[in-house]
């Protein structure tokens, strides 16, 4: 049940995110989404391995949606290095 709760959250995560941080995504919209998603499963193991959450124990919404702008951003700038050459 962790792992579904992750992929909700995540999935709310990432909508939020596209909304904190508006332009052109090269994937559109559910590229953003399961980027929110993976951001989700890195807050979760990331704040794990910090000591935020308990093994076992899902981020946070806030948690989530940090992770998500964390890796929408990287992707922005691996994305859009790799379109403009």
């Amino acid at each position: 049940m962790g792992i579904l709760w992750t992929i909700i959250i995540g999935f709310l995560a990432g909508i939020v995110a596209k909304f904190l941080m508006p332009g052109r995504d090269p994937g559109g919209f559910i590229i953003t989404t399961l980027l929110g998603i993976a951001g989700a499963f890195v807050a979760t193991y990331l704040g794990a391995a910090v000591g935020w959450y308990r093994p076992g124990e899902g981020a946070g919404f806030i948690g989530a949606i940090v992770g998500a702008i964390i890796i929408l951003a990287i992707y922005r700038m691996i994305v859009g290095r790799r379109t403009t050459v």
